[in-house]
């Protein structure tokens, strides 16, 4: 199997994370390296056709982000404040309402969520605004998306998260529902939560992310899921994951027809 530290595992992997767990100056070292290669990317980036986004949709045509053309949003969560880089070239690079919601969630309540010393690994991170949440609330925190996220994934949580949090966060590639066993093995990789925002939307892939939630959420796993509903399909992955879990609604936003759930493995 790649051996890549992904987490706290469990005390079977222990032999695994002695040969991968990288130190705090190698950790230091290769975000450099990112925030570099980043910032070349945004030189040499150009213009392409730009897709109408929802969170756009108010706004005036020049006033209008075009795509690749980065924008930076800055959030204050945690006393700290966090300036998150986006780009409306792709879903994952835009901070979407469920996350918002989310992290205000996690920070003003601790004593049902206490993040403090827990392995958290987030699916659909994006634009890892989450994740910089739970790092600043004390998490051990492996952040995922899919390849050609983890570039502005990795600079969000590099510039937001160095020399604030007690733990380094990690980044790691995860395709929903593909070769999870193999790359997030259960027997070595438990987490105490998973976290999701807004990973249901108008995409052909419910039925991977289901399978996704299910991998992840063994006993002892507690699935936060923040969600904004869109779409009819949206009802349906609902019901679909009411059924696979026991399902706790700890938050509603009515007016932005937001809900954060709860799940826990089901007997």
């Amino acid at each position: 199997m790649d051996c890549n530290y992904l987490g706290k595992p469990t005390a079977e992997g222990m032999e695994c994370r002695n040969l991968c767990l990288v130190t705090r100056i190698e950790d230091a070292r290769c975000e450099e390296e990112d925030i570099n290669e980043q910032e070349e990317e945004e030189d040499q980036s150009e213009d392409v056709p730009v897709a109408v986004w929802e969170k756009f949709k108010g706004l005036a045509p020049e006033k209008k982000p075009k795509a690749w053309e980065p924008s930076n949003e800055t959030f204050s969560f945690a006393g700290q404040e966090i300036s998150i880089k986006e780009s409306v070239d792709s879903f994952g690079a835009l901070t979407w309402p469920g996350a918002l919601a989310l992290c205000k969630y996690l920070e003003n309540n601790p004593e049902q969520i206490d993040l403090r010393d827990k392995a958290v690994l987030e699916i659909g991170a994006g634009t890892g605004l989450v994740s910089i949440v739970a790092c600043l609330l004390g998490a051990w925190v492996t952040a995922t998306d899919l390849p050609d996220i983890l570039a502005n994934l990795r600079f969000n949580l590099s510039r937001n998260t160095r020399g604030r949090c007690r733990y380094t966060p990690q980044v790691a590639t995860l395709a929903w529902g593909l070769n999870l066993q193999r790359t997030f093995p259960s027997s070595i990789f438990h987490y105490d939560y998973v976290l999701a925002a807004d990973v249901v939307y108008h995409h052909d892939c419910l039925d991977e992310l289901l399978v996704t939630m299910e991998h992840f959420c063994r006993p002892g796993t507690t699935l936060i899921w923040s969600n904004k509903v869109r779409f009819e399909t949206d009802h349906r992955f609902i019901e679909r994951f009411k059924n696979a879990f026991d399902t706790t609604v700890l938050a509603e936003i009515p007016q932005e027809q937001i809900r954060i759930y709860k799940a826990t493995f089901k007997k």
